[in-house]
């Protein structure tokens, strides 16, 4: 009952992942339709039923894309374990707030860089400009794209690829 099972949007859009309890009640209640069964079935004394692993609902949903949250892990990622001062490619990296906190610099997104141990010592307390140091790349929210939000799902559920546009598989993070 705990299996994953993605739910699409009428446009087939995927908007979430539910477990299979919460997709047998979308579908009892008439707000879905199975577009691909699971492996197994749910038996009861009446019915047997397959387990669904894709459901689409009848209604469009409309909602805001889902923002990333902002995290060692995200900035990391988003600066590919790279030294946003001198290049290295690393795991031993620090967060660096460009303009420092002390300062006034914000908690942001576009404030904070992946730096080695290194760099992040000889910056200091400072902006870039008064370490006389240069940023490689500018910082940026990045966008959540389907991809990113299901990939640890699309891993193991082969099956759901099929329902990711290929410019969203492109694209990665």
């Amino acid at each position: 009952m705990n299996s994953p099972v993605l739910v699409l949007n009428q446009n087939y859009e995927p908007l979430n992942v539910c477990n299979v309890r919460r997709a047998i009640v979308l579908l009892d209640k008439g707000k879905a339709e199975v577009l691909e069964h699971n492996h197994g079935f749910l038996r009861s004394l009446t019915r047997t039923i397959p387990l669904p692993s894709v459901i689409r609902l009848i209604y469009l949903i409309h909602r805001p894309r889902p923002q990333l949250r902002l995290s060692r892990k995200e900035i990391f990622a988003r600066d590919h374990f790279t030294c946003q001062y001198c290049g290295v490619k690393t795991k031993e990296l620090t967060l660096e707030h460009v303009v420092p906190r002390h300062v006034g610099g914000p908690h942001i997104w576009e404030n904070i860089v992946a730096a080695c141990k290194p760099c992040n010592h000889k910056k200091r307390n400072r902006t870039p400009d008064e370490a006389h140091m240069r940023l490689l790349r500018r910082p940026f929210r990045p966008k959540a794209n389907l991809f990113y939000i299901f990939h640890q799902h699309f891993l193991t559920q082969e099956e759901w690829m099929k329902f990711l546009p290929e410019w969203e598989r492109a694209s990665g993070y």
